[in-house]
């Protein structure tokens, strides 16, 4: 895979292991401690993972500027490039699924919706999913969940501001026939929880990982 630079963690103790291709969020890298943790908890759950970066971040850690995301015609190109490219470096015989967190993860939902998705793609799964602009609940991104031609797995934290776990349940969304929900309880955006947990946001982000595997592994 050599056009498109990307991060492999492999799934510990498992010669063949379902892969996940992982694409960042809006803010931060395929190598930030969120995607570290998240990578290296699905490996422990026997996923392996291909995280990569779309332009606009590439572009970031060659120059240091930050900048905004690119179009989503150039997000899902870099996206269907990955995935082209996985394909021809990883057995599938155990599934290959697409996912990411936040707008990576929406990403790899909207790929779920193309008619002409790889047969390969068994899947997406979507960590912390923006189902809207914080503060902006009239802003849903959900439309294109009635032409999925995949199932979806999404893990949400409860009070994540991109969609709470109440305004979510009011839209009937896990009613879909290809979405499947799960909820962290007291999670924000980026799993951390509320102060008064035992939980810390290391323990989310492993009851993450295990249910995405556990989403997978039932899509063989």
């Amino acid at each position: 895979m050599n056009s498109v630079s990307v991060f492999r963690t492999r799934a510990q103790g498992i010669v063949t292991a379902p892969v996940l291709v992982l694409a960042h969020g809006a803010g931060a890298p395929a190598d930030s401690p969120f995607m570290e943790l998240l990578a290296t908890a699905l490996s422990g759950q026997g996923v392996t993972t291909v995280r990569f970066e779309f332009p606009y971040m590439e572009q970031r850690r060659r120059d240091g500027k930050k900048r905004p995301p690119d179009r989503k015609p150039v997000l899902l190109d870099r996206f269907r490039k990955v995935v082209a490219e996985t394909c021809g470096s990883f057995d599938s015989g155990p599934g290959l699924f697409i996912g990411g967190k936040s707008m990576g993860g929406r990403m790899a939902s909207l790929l779920a919706t193309e008619s002409g998705i790889t047969d390969v793609i068994r899947g997406a799964v979507c960590f912390g999913y923006p189902f809207h602009p914080p503060g902006k609940p009239d802003r849903w991104r959900t439309d294109h969940f009635q032409a999925l031609q995949r199932p979806i797995k999404i893990i949400q934290g409860t009070r994540d501001p991109f969609g709470r776990k109440a305004e979510v349940d009011e839209r009937g969304l896990d009613a879909l026939a290809n979405v499947n929900l799960s909820w962290l309880e007291g999670g924000d955006h980026d799993y951390r929880p509320l102060a008064r947990q035992s939980e810390s946001r290391e323990d989310l982000i492993r009851q993450a990982a295990a249910r995405a595997a556990g989403f997978m592994i039932g899509q063989e």
